[in-house]
């Protein structure tokens, strides 16, 4: 995801679009030129993450998320960039993404479940937040060995009903 101060609207004719359609380029053919290990670490199909529905690769400038309702689940985050923690956060289960492509044409989509909720996690660290900051209870901090005894069947049974209901 790449960022801009211009709002979305404003932005296909923004002086620093054809940066950003640059940044998006070299971010796809750094990606594709990654080691398998590396790319693992980031895609959906992470064994650690298996829960996880799989979504493709995608560039969106200046994402927009906006819930659609007011239902929310409570799902287990971790993060690559606080590694070995995990804590529970409240995420809107439908939500609508608005954004630019890497060719500057408008999108919109409509994102449900767990899907909705990594969208929600992914733009926080546009904003400078990280899941950690979105942690209404400190005592659900666990590392991973004590989320994998101690938590990691409950959660997972509670991520397959999202998705069953949600379909993803």
């Amino acid at each position: 995801m790449l960022k801009s101060n211009a709002p979305l609207r404003a932005l296909r004719e923004h002086p620093d679009l054809e940066q950003l359609k640059r940044q998006a380029k070299e971010l796809l053919e750094a990606y594709r030129a990654s080691s398998p290990e590396a790319i693992a670490e980031v895609t959906a199909n992470h064994p650690r993450y298996a829960y996880k529905p799989p979504f493709p690769l995608t560039i969106m400038v200046n994402p927009v998320i906006e819930p659609l309702d007011d239902e929310t689940a409570q799902i287990n985050e971790g993060c690559l960039s606080v590694p070995d923690l995990r804590g529970t956060v409240a995420r809107y289960v439908n939500v609508r993404v608005r954004h630019l492509d890497r060719h500057g044409k408008e999108q919109e989509s409509i994102r449900r479940g767990l899907t909705a909720g990594t969208f929600q996690h992914e733009l926080d660290h546009l904003d400078g937040i990280l899941f950690l900051d979105r942690v209404q209870d400190p005592k659900t901090f666990t590392t991973w060995e004590q989320f994998n005894r101690f938590h990691r069947e409950d959660f997972l049974a509670r991520a397959r009903e999202i998705v069953t209901r949600t379909g993803s």
